[in-house]
């Protein structure tokens, strides 16, 4: 059975593989609202549950709380 990425759709032999390859995903870059910084899932979590800013000065936590996907932002036209 493949094992495919949420972010890019890229497919995988492996739940290993994908695991690896999750870490590295541009496709999935996370941003925060509390302090506006973009990071890579690798550093905002560290058991793929519970995700923190990896800033230090800030708190912002918690998958479609405080950060979100860059993927499913939507650009505000003026």
């Amino acid at each position: 059975m493949p094992h495919t990425c949420r972010n890019c759709k890229r497919t995988f032999g492996t739940e290993l593989e994908l695991e690896l390859h999750l870490d590295t995903c541009s496709a999935g870059q996370l941003y925060c609202d509390e302090c506006g910084d973009r990071f890579t899932e690798r550093a905002a979590t560290e058991d793929g549950w519970h995700y923190r800013c990896p800033n230090d000065d800030c708190d912002g936590k918690g998958i479609d709380e405080d950060i979100h996907r860059v993927s499913d932002a939507r650009v505000a036209k003026q």
